[in-house]
């Protein structure tokens, strides 16, 4: 069962043999994906697809050491044709390449069992309350967009110091065309009732200008 399907020479039964594993298997487990992961329809189809792709690249290159080197590259330039992804997305897509080189070399029940299995694994670790310190999951990112005239280094300390147990800038840049500036924190606030109440006296000193509080965990992820 475990055994590979592929002889010396690769068959048309075997290899559609192959193809129909990878697929099947691609939709199920993008399926099951689906569940845990926020992306596009696309991002799915294409996650389904992958199995297969590895695994014909992996079949046709069968020991050729050349065509193997040649589709490495290729494969590195599609690197900078994409646009990164969360951390979710890419864990998906290193899954469905893992599997779709056991179907390459004709392992299919390894295929089968390496996406099938990882992807119910994570699916239970991503819903156990692992990794969640109370430390990380209170921060925020705080940004406040302010006028160029404004002097920011000292500006917000006072009411930084009233609502929150930490206040640390993560970074400053121009925007709408350098007539203001987008200030960056990562803060945490004493008490979260207090937020409205937080963000009315920052816009008394920002001009009423754009502020956002996101989850700062996420927006890393999105880097």
């Amino acid at each position: 069962m475990f055994d590979s399907i592929y002889t010396s020479v690769v068959t048309p039964a075997q290899f559609f043999l192959m193809a129909a594993a990878a697929i099947v298997t691609g939709l199920v487990y993008a399926w099951l994906m689906s569940f845990k992961i926020r992306s596009t329809r696309r991002f799915f189809i294409v996650v389904a697809m992958l199995p297969f792709v590895v695994g014909a690249v992996i079949t046709f290159v069968n020991g050729n050491i050349g065509a193997g080197v040649a589709v490495g590259g290729a494969f590195g330039l599609i690197r900078f044709r994409s646009a990164p992804g969360s951390a979710d997305e890419i864990a998906a897509i290193l899954f469905s390449m893992g599997s779709g080189i056991a179907f390459g070399m004709g392992y299919l029940a390894y295929g089968i069992v390496i996406l099938i299995g990882l992807s119910v694994l994570y699916m239970i670790i991503g819903s156990l309350p692992l990794f969640e310190h109370r430390s990380m999951t209170a921060d925020r990112l705080l940004r406040i967009t302010i006028p160029e005239s404004l002097e920011y280094s000292d500006t917000f300390d006072g009411i930084f110091a009233r609502y929150l147990t930490k206040a640390e800038s993560t970074g400053v840049k121009t925007t709408g065309m350098g007539s203001m500036f987008r200030l960056s924190f990562r803060i945490q606030l004493k008490n979260q009732k207090e937020e409205k109440a937080f963000i009315d006296e920052l816009r008394t000193k920002n001009g009423n200008l754009e502020i956002a509080i996101l989850p700062y965990a996420e927006q890393q992820n999105q880097l």
